[in-house]
């Protein structure tokens, strides 16, 4: 039966099972390892899918709906047919159209108590750091040793944060990422279309520009560098994972700048990544010998501990500048100023090496 046909002759529920039925029934329940109850989740939902979930993955629209389950458990689901679409089974990447009938099994969910709630300093400092925000895109300067999203020991992150922020909105979502110890302009997503829109842009490699500031080790000489050199993922024997140069990588580029040369001590730079692997910038500017000050994967720890002692107690990158191109043909470009200590770093260089240099 095509995808058409199924969507005509397939019959919503007139209701929910009744607690009769459902005791009679096999479905299985997936239970945690702890007794909380979950009743939200240990009966079997419908769900429709709206307008702007069109297009999604099946994979994706179960991790909205199934907060705090493990993607293994989501894709197990799945692959033994437990999810239904329109009566029918599907693939993880299946994608959803408008008025579909997505068919969710019995899932008991283990939390660890109730979300971590944020700080009013915390949501009082997001919203001052709000760059730009429609009905459909929000920028924000992030600060500083947040990361992005929750997980592997990290109870709340930025999306977790905007979420209790914005609490109204149906749908937010991460457009890219950054560091953790990484500061500056990061988009994110209030509309699924907005969302698919900048992942093709993004993909493409056009309609969107990120530039970013880093103070390196050193004196930079050459006034402007290409580091065209392949990146890979390692994992060190202690488990620690980590990026390096290798010939059997991923192709990488990024293009450098130099802002100021503070003698032989240190050099600002500006940094465009051409390509988008994780840790590039960090991983070129070592390649190029000369590593991002308050880098603790990558950079010289005697640097660090002199630069901690002038202020600079963080990795100092920072995602300056970002233009983008919305799907109307609108032409959008947003500049995040740098942290405090970070502007008082650099001004306490130049004033113990005033013969630093400023590129014209």
């Amino acid at each position: 039966m095509s995808r058409q046909n199924a969507q005509r002759n397939f019959k919503r529920p007139a209701k929910p099972a009744s607690k009769k039925t459902a005791a009679a029934s096999t479905e299985r329940v997936i239970e945690p390892e702890t007794s909380a109850p979950q009743p939200e989740n240990i009966k079997v939902r419908f769900l429709d899918v709206t307008e702007d979930q069109d297009g999604q993955r099946i994979d994706n629209f179960l991790r909205t709906a199934l907060k705090g389950v493990p993607k293994s458990m989501i894709y197990r689901i799945v692959r033994k047919g437990e999810v239904r679409v329109n009566k029918g089974r599907v693939k993880p990447d299946t994608k959803l159209r408008s008025g579909d009938l997505v068919r969710i099994p019995p899932v008991r969910t283990a939390q660890q108590g109730d979300p971590v709630s944020v700080s009013k300093e915390l949501l009082a400092r997001l919203e001052d750091s709000v760059l730009y925000e429609s009905d459909a895109l929000l920028v924000i300067n992030k600060p500083s040793g947040l990361a992005v999203h929750g997980g592997s020991g990290i109870h709340l992150g930025l999306i977790e944060a905007l979420r209790q922020m914005r609490p109204s909105l149906s749908f937010l979502e991460l457009v890219h990422r950054l560091d953790r110890d990484t500061s500056g302009c990061i988009m994110v997503a209030k509309k699924r279309s907005m969302l698919r829109h900048l992942h093709e842009a993004l993909r493409q490699g056009t309609g969107v520009s990120k530039t970013y500031h880093a103070l390196v080790v050193g004196r930079w000489d050459a006034s402007a560098q290409k580091i065209d050199a392949p990146l890979r993922k390692n994992e060190l024997s202690s488990g620690e994972r980590v990026v390096k140069v290798l010939e059997d990588g991923k192709a990488s580029i990024t293009l450098f700048k130099v802002l100021r040369r503070f003698a032989n001590v240190a050099t600002l730079v500006e940094a465009k990544p051409i390509t988008g692997r994780t840790h590039q910038i960090r991983v070129h500017a070592q390649f190029a010998g000369h590593p991002i000050i308050g880098d603790d994967k990558y950079g010289v720890e005697t640097v660090n501990s002199d630069m901690r002692k002038q202020g600079v107690k963080r990795l100092f990158l920072h995602a300056a500048s970002l233009s983008v191109t919305l799907a109307d043909g609108e032409k959008l470009f947003f500049k995040a100023p740098l942290e405090k200590n970070l502007t008082v770093a650099v001004d306490q260089l130049a004033q113990q090496h005033n013969q630093y240099e400023q590129r014209s």
